[in-house]
């Protein structure tokens, strides 16, 4: 356990727009059913032409630091974590620095896919170990429907853009809850199993059309079968390491890639029901922003109250993965 990280806010922004099932059926081979029934999706939400990953983000940061109560001249790092960012240089969180007119902070982005936010927690408390008075803003922001192939209907279906903020600090005072521990893992080995394309891999010429490469490609089988036993074995040492068992566990919130996943981690963990907190049905996948999407969530429906241990989980590209353990 590591008292000295706290996350003092935690906000959440998504887009206004909307797309439903029923609105890719008009654009790609599907339907309703077969969508609903490989990964409980419903609907995901997208941004619009002039937006990027930071304007998401920007915006998610402005709700954390009113709900601290901080001035963003008193930050001293901000961290991002994207798949997607704007541009391969600069950072979005440099972006995001100058926006809200930060000074000099110390900005980078982490790159760890749908593990993201565990990775980016995992950070930050090496940062608040090296300086105590530190106060970071860590953004998660993703614009996933900007790299995905709309016309492969095995991969456009599962994601959606979202952006989270949140404020970390070693003070205890009106803390929102403390990080107890992370675990964090990764195989590139299995590299090629999920890529988000548009990096120097792609060599195109000005006004040459982009192939597949360029795009969001997964090996949806491969891939179930990782998730699933990476997840649940971080989760046993993360609980293993801290003399937990998943009885002292209150809400299990797992990356929301789809309900197929979620519901075997959660069996393979005897956590089912009430016990697991899922929203993929509104969201999609969010890579990064996705747990705390669901944090933000679950706290604002009552599922999350004071004293609640919370188990969180991810798996992504890389590949990598983690759990992590909050108490509020």
């Amino acid at each position: 356990m590591n008292p000295l990280c706290h996350l003092l806010a935690l906000s959440a922004y998504v887009p206004d727009t909307v797309l439903t099932n029923s609105d890719l059926a008009k654009v790609v081979d599907t339907n309703d059913e077969w969508i609903v029934s490989r990964t409980g999706i419903k609907q995901r939400h997208r941004l619009g032409d002039a937006e990027n990953a930071s304007d998401l983000g920007l915006k998610a940061a402005r709700k954390a630091l009113v709900e601290a109560g901080i001035d963003a001249g008193e930050l001293t790092h901000i961290v991002g974590a994207t798949c997607t960012p704007d541009v391969l240089s600069p950072s979005v969180a440099c972006i995001i620095a100058g926006q809200l007119g930060a000074g000099k902070v110390m900005a980078f982005d982490i790159s760890a896919a749908c593990s993201g936010f565990l990775y980016g927690l995992s950070i930050c408390r090496a940062l608040l170990a090296q300086d105590p008075d530190a106060k970071i803003l860590f953004v998660c922001t993703e614009a996933l429907t900007r790299r995905v192939n709309w016309a492969d209907r095995s991969t456009c279906v599962l994601f959606g853009d979202a952006a989270t903020a949140c404020i970390v600090s070693s003070a205890s005072n009106n803390a929102m809850s403390c990080v107890e521990d992370v675990v964090c893992h990764s195989d590139g080995v299995q590299r090629d199993l999920i890529m988000v394309g548009g990096g120097t891999r792609c060599q195109y010429g000005l006004g040459q059309p982009v192939g597949e490469d360029f795009f969001i490609t997964m090996q949806g089988r491969e891939t179930y079968k990782h998730a699933v036993r990476n997840m649940v074995h971080v989760c046993e040492e993360v609980l293993s390491r801290n003399g937990l068992t998943g009885a002292d566990v209150d809400l299990l919130v797992p990356h929301q890639a789809n309900m197929r996943i979620i519901e075997a981690v959660g069996s393979r963990l005897d956590m089912t029901g009430e016990r697991v907190f899922t929203n993929v049905e509104k969201y999609g996948n969010t890579s990064s922003a996705s747990i705390p999407l669901a944090l933000a969530e679950a706290r604002a429906d009552g599922r999350i109250r004071p004293g609640s241990r919370v188990l969180m989980t991810a798996f992504g590209a890389g590949l990598t993965w983690g759990a992590a353990l909050l108490r509020f």
